[in-house]
C-alpha cells in the first residue's frame, strides 16, 4: 500500500512538473518557429558577425550562434554543417564556437524556466551571453598565443538536414513533450528510491563542502547533479518544484541555476560538440574550469550585495 501511495504521489508530481514546464515551452516554441519562418534569426546572425571577429571566428559563425541561442544546439549544428561544406575551419575555431554554444543556447526556453524557478530573466540572458563571449575570447587568446589546435577539424557526425511541414513539426514537438514527461517521471522515481534507501543523504553530506564553496546548501546537491549531467530543462523543472515547496533557499536556487547556466547537459552536449570536431580540452575540461572561476567571482560579488538588493534585482519571488 505504501508503494502504491508513493507511486501515485510521484506520478502526480511528474504531471504537475511537466505541465509547469510545458506552459513555458509550448508558447515559446511557437514564437521561435515564427521567428525562424520570417528569417529573423538570420537578422540576429548578421548583427553577431562583428562579435565573431572579436573572438577570432569568421563572421558566418554569427548565424550558427544565433540559431543556437534562439532555437537549440541541433539547429545550430545543421547551419554549421552547411557552412562546413564550402569552408574549412580549424579545430581551434570549432572549439571556440562549440564552447560559446554550450554556454548560451536555447535561451528563450531555458531563461524562462530559470525565471519560473525564481531567477530574474534579465540576469539569466545577460549572464549566459556575456559568459559565452568571455569564454570564447579567453580561448581565442590562448589558442592564438600558443598556436594550439590550428589543424583542420574533422566532422565525425552530421545532423540530418530537414525542412519539416507544419504537421511534421507539431508531431515532432508532441513526441518531445511525451519524452520530457517520461524523463521527469523517471527522475522523480529515481530520486524517491535514492531518498528512501538513504543515498540522497549520503550524497548531500559528501558534496556539502564543495556545494558550500559554490554558495549552495546540501539540499541543492541532487538537482545540481541532474542539471549538470542531463540538462537545465530537467534540473530547472525540479528546481521549480523544490522552490515552491521552500526546500531550497533563494540563494540555493540562484547559485544552482547559475551553475547550470554555465555547465549543464555535460554528457549529450559535450558528445555533440566532439562529433563536429571540437577539442575535449575546451568543451569539457575548459568549460568545467571556466565554470568554477565564474562561480567564485559571482559568489564574491553577490556576497557584497545586501539581502534586500539581491532579492530585488536577482530573484523574483
Amino acid at each position: 500500500m505504501r508503494f502504491i501511495s508513493e507511486l501515485k504521489e510521484v506520478l502526480k508530481e511528474a504531471c504537475s512538473t511537466t505541465v509547469t514546464l510545458l506552459k513555458i515551452m509550448i508558447p515559446i516554441s511557437i514564437i521561435v518557429k515564427i521567428l525562424d519562418y520570417y528569417g529573423l534569426i538570420d537578422v540576429i546572425g548578421n548583427y553577431l558577425s562583428p562579435v565573431m571577429g572579436v573572438v577570432g571566428l569568421p563572421g558566418e559563425f554569427g548565424l550558427v550562434w544565433a540559431t543556437a541561442m534562439v532555437t537549440n544546439i541541433y539547429g545550430a549544428l545543421v547551419v554549421f554543417f552547411n557552412l562546413s561544406l564550402v569552408n574549412t575551419y580549424s579545430v581551434a575555431q570549432v572549439t571556440i564556437l562549440a564552447c560559446m554554444i554550450l554556454v548560451a543556447h536555447t535561451l528563450p526556453i531555458e531563461a524562462r524556466i530559470a525565471q519560473k524557478a525564481g531567477v530574474r530573466l534579465w540576469f539569466t540572458v545577460f549572464f549566459r551571453v556575456f559568459c559565452a563571449f568571455i569564454f570564447g575570447l579567453m580561448l581565442s587568446i590562448i589558442f592564438s598565443t600558443f598556436g594550439l589546435l590550428q589543424n583542420n577539424n574533422k566532422i565525425l557526425w552530421q545532423p540530418s538536414i530537414e525542412n519539416p511541414t507544419l504537421t511534421q513539426w507539431i508531431l515532432g514537438e508532441l513526441r518531445n513533450y511525451i519524452m520530457i514527461f517520461l524523463i521527469i517521471l523517471g527522475l522523480l522515481l529515481f530520486m524517491k528510491i535514492l531518498k528512501n534507501i538513504g543515498i540522497i543523504d549520503k550524497l548531500n553530506n559528501f558534496l556539502k563542502p564543495s556545494l558550500r564553496f559554490m554558495g549552495m546548501s546540501k539540499n541543492a546537491a541532487p538537482i545540481a547533479i541532474i542539471g549538470t549531467t542531463l540538462g537545465l530543462s530537467y534540473g530547472g523543472a525540479l528546481i521549480i518544484k523544490e522552490a515552491k515547496s521552500k526546500v531550497l533557499s533563494k540563494k540555493d536556487v540562484f547559485y544552482s541555476l547559475s551553475l547550470m547556466d554555465l555547465n549543464h547537459s555535460m554528457i549529450e552536449d559535450t558528445l555533440l560538440m566532439l562529433a563536429i570536431g571540437a577539442s575535449i580540452v575546451g568543451v569539457l575540461i575548459g568549460r568545467a574550469l571556466f565554470t568554477i572561476i565564474i562561480m567564485i567571482i559571482l559568489i564574491k560579488i553577490t556576497n557584497h550585495i545586501s539581502k534586500k538588493n539581491f532579492e530585488k534585482y536577482f530573484v523574483n519571488y
